[in-house]
């Protein structure tokens, strides 16, 4: 290797603590292998590969994006055997590229060009041994291409997760080498809980040194703390600003993704974003999605991009077809200096939409979002969530917002999709959850005003609001009602008309006896069919009682058709205002603002 090379990628051989699966990191094929964390020792007779989820180099995203032209792969090792350097294209069809046999001691380099992996594919390493055995570690890839020079740090936004938070610094701070590429770590914290309180944080600050900057700030949601950070990091002259790495505080990271994504981020031909992947935390091989879209007309976001992997099983699906992502979210995300230069900052929106809308204007902008496969973190499972949840006001209001500003805003559409929905709502008893997409939809016809206090009031509003509606309660399951458990028929092939007949039923009383529903049977088309239910909350927690009232019924739907034909009439031009708004949204001074730093 001439010239001055750059480490991008380590590979591991097990992941940072015992809850995660090591099949994410090595796949013995045959023999006896024993795999630690920096050390793979494998007995006489054993194949072992890196073929796996955090064990490839993503060679078409470096391909595809960077003008890196080769990678090299140092491995130490110590014993005999053989170590190969495979890849795959976008089929999956395997092919060695480079081989070499270990001396007896030392170092071994192997090396592939990045010219043959334009629609897909990866590299890894095979390591393979006969009548001796192999130890190999330290195993390190690096490229030979100029870089942005420019500095990192890595912005945390915690809420009330004080215990989590402590835990995802101290995994950072015991990689060493992953520290020592930061330039900051900035922990925001807007909770009544403080990080600060625990333990563990002196620890964790001892460790990190200088690098930790501690903030608190009151409650401005996932935007407002993930703006302070970048706002910390962005004081003077643009051209000196920082790379910025959002990520959440409750998930459990891959040190290594941070180097990877950061990395990456700083040998892009262009400036982009670059996005890690959401591997599920309680079922932690499963990858949540590879790359994601939205369907404004429809307020959805986490839509897989065509050609993408959703939910699926790690230890044995591979990420071979690049696929390009509208955006990423914030669970662990990398904003470079030149983006947040070019289009500003996020939208005081609370929480909900913030990253999406982010990265939607980025590619407004002319910036590409890059979701790297293999650099992954895991955070909690989606679908253990609730969209009956005060959340869901700001899901609701953020992706109207960003559908006036990004999308198409077929008005008509979009109106019947929410008159779908609030019959939807109120025809299997979520009468809170109505009420919500009522609110939602009011303030949005508010203007951007509604953002002036960066969503304060707005939280506090929807939390006492939807207190008037006992369904909205989760109940610890040992003291529900009995009541027959219920099983649903098959999904209706005519949804719409099924959904009048249950409306209809609803209204009129017709309903039959009480029941119990799990959650997995948790549909409209099947709880609509009860005047009383037990119905379990997804995240296994506890159930939620769900009665028929004919008053709050007719009261909400009311109150729902007057404000979606208001929205028919009044959609566009609100629409218009948030859009003359938003340059001076995005701005630090209306950020600064905001945090009372005036």
């Amino acid at each position: 290797m001439t010239g001055t090379a750059r480490l991008v990628q380590r590979t591991f051989f097990a992941p940072p603590r015992d809850l995660e699966p090591e099949g994410l990191y090595v796949e013995t094929e045959c023999g006896v292998v024993v795999a630690e964390r920096a050390r793979l020792r494998v007995q006489p007779n054993a194949r072992v590969t890196t073929n796996t989820y955090f064990g490839r180099f993503p060679a078409s995203y470096w391909q595809r994006w960077t003008p890196v032209e080769r990678v090299y792969v140092r491995v130490m090792a110590q014993g005999e055997g053989r170590i190969r350097l495979m890849a795959s294209d976008s089929d999956g069809r395997p092919r060695a590229v480079d081989s070499v046999r270990v001396p007896s001691a030392g170092p071994c380099e192997l090396q592939a060009g990045l010219d043959q992996f334009a629609d897909g594919g990866a590299l890894w390493l095979e390591f393979t041994t006969g009548t001796e055995p192999l130890i190999a570690g330290e195993v390190r890839w690096e490229v030979v291409a100029p870089a942005d020079e420019r500095g990192a740090v890595v912005a945390i936004c915690t809420y009330n997760r004080a215990d989590e938070c402590v835990a995802t610094l101290r995994t950072l701070a015991a990689d060493a080498e992953c520290v020592a590429g930061l330039d900051a770590v900035y922990v925001v914290d807007q909770g009544s809980d403080p990080v600060s309180s625990r333990p563990g944080f002196a620890e964790v600050g001892d460790a990190l040194g200088e690098v930790l900057r501690y903030v608190r700030q009151p409650n401005l949601g996932g935007a407002g703390g993930f703006t302070r950070g970048m706002v910390e990091a962005t004081s003077g002259d643009p051209g000196t600003w920082p790379y910025v790495l959002l990520m959440d505080d409750d998930i459990v990271p891959e040190p290594d993704t941070v180097l990877r994504m950061l990395a990456f981020a700083t040998s892009t031909a262009k400036p982009a974003i670059v996005g890690g992947q959401m591997l599920q935390l309680l079922h932690p091989a499963r990858l949540h999605v590879g790359a994601e879209g939205t369907d404004l007309a429809r307020l959805r976001a986490g839509r897989a991009v065509p050609e993408a992997v959703r939910d699926a099983d790690m230890t044995s699906t591979r990420q071979e077809i690049r696929v390009d992502a509208e955006y990423n979210a914030w669970w662990s995300c990398v904003i470079p200096p030149q983006v947040l230069a070019g289009v500003g900052y996020p939208l005081p929106m609370f929480f909900q939409w913030d990253d999406i809308e982010y990265g939607l204007r980025a590619r407004d902008a002319g910036f590409a979002t890059v979701t790297l496969a293999g650099a992954g973190v895991w955070h909690a499972d989606f679908s253990w969530k609730d969209w009956d949840d005060w959340s869901r006001y700001f899901s609701l209001r953020n992706a109207l917002v960003v559908s006036a500003l990004h999308g198409e805003f077929a008005i008509a559409g979009t109106a019947w999709f929410l008159f779908g929905e609030l019959w939807r709502y109120l025809s299997s008893m979520r009468y809170g959850l109505a009420r919500t997409l009522i609110s939602a939809v009011e303030d949005f016809l508010r203007g951007p005003d509604v953002l002036a206090d960066g969503g304060v009031q707005a939280a506090a509003a929807i939390r006492k609001l939807r207190a008037d509606y006992p369904e909205t309660v989760v109940h610890p399951s040992y003291g529900a009602p009995v009541l027959p458990v219920q099983v649903p028929e098959p999904t209706p092939s005519k949804p719409n008309l099924v959904l009048a007949k249950r409306a209809v039923y609803q209204v009129l009383g017709r309903t039959r006896g009480p029941a119990t529903i799990a959650a997995r049977h948790n549909h409209w088309w099947h709880v609509s069919l009860y005047g009383k239910a037990v119905v379990t909350d997804p995240a296994q927690n506890g159930v939620r009682l769900r009665e028929r009232d004919p008053v709050a019924l007719r009261a909400l739907a009311s109150r729902g058709t007057r404000v979606l034909v208001r929205f028919l009439r009044e959609g566009r031009r609100a629409g218009h205002r948030y859009r003359a708004a938003l340059p001076d949204l995005v701005t630090r001074e209306n950020w600064t603002r905001l945090f009372g730093n005036e």
